[in-house]
């Protein structure tokens, strides 16, 4: 099994924490040029700065592709695209959620990441990423409300819940605007994910 994953300085970062080191099996690069890479079993493109256009050039092999918020239908993608959760601190968690129309055909490709694999139904923000963002979006809530301070609330949540980071904490470390952008699409369904205004504030002072 040869597979090539294509990531970022963060997400390498995460993959050298399971120890992906074993060259006859992974490449991980931040370029992707069609020529060097095209004998292999499988391709993660964790980097979404890739243009997944071309799907003739992969032949039918498993890709998956670190999308959160656009769900396959919403992609229209060939069946040989899966898709899973690779933002900043997921790719090091014991648990990885995976969403595929074939879940039986990467059961090979898996397996050599020493990972717990959970398939999820094609929804926006798999399970962990939902979750996370509406605790992030409950703190700023607070924190719009005058409850308490940023630091306060990162404390409490990490001393009441054993949480490793607080809602503010994950909220630097996953990207806010990725938190926003996850909030808006569920909230198109669902109103109790309506984005927290001092949320969006923080993003357009961001900006300025």
């Amino acid at each position: 099994m040869k597979i090539f994953i294509l990531a970022n300085e963060q997400q390498k970062k995460e993959l050298e924490l399971i120890n992906l080191s074993d060259k006859n099996t992974f490449t991980i690069a931040s370029t992707f040029a069609e020529n060097d890479y095209k004998n292999f079993d499988a391709y993660f493109i964790l980097d979404h700065f890739f243009d997944l256009r071309n799907f003739d050039f992969f032949e039918n092999k498993p890709v998956i592709i670190n999308e959160v918020i656009q769900t396959l239908a919403d992609l229209n993608l060939p069946e040989n695209f899966h898709r899973m959760n690779a933002w900043p601190g997921f790719l090091q968690r014991e648990i990885w959620e995976v969403v595929s129309k074939t879940p039986e055909k990467l059961k090979d490709v898996f397996k050599v990441f020493n990972r717990k694999i959970f398939f999820l139904k094609d929804e926006p923000g798999f399970v962990s990423a939902r979750v996370i963002s509406m605790i992030v979006n409950e703190a700023f809530f607070a924190l719009g409300e005058n409850v308490s301070t940023k630091e306060e609330i990162d404390l409490a949540m990490k001393s009441g819940t054993n949480y490793p980071y607080g809602p503010f904490e994950w909220a630097e470390k996953i990207g806010v605007e990725n938190i926003l952008n996850l909030l808006e699409k569920l909230s198109e369904k669902e109103e109790r994910y309506f984005p927290a205004p001092a949320l969006k504030n923080f993003i357009l002072s961001e900006s300025k």
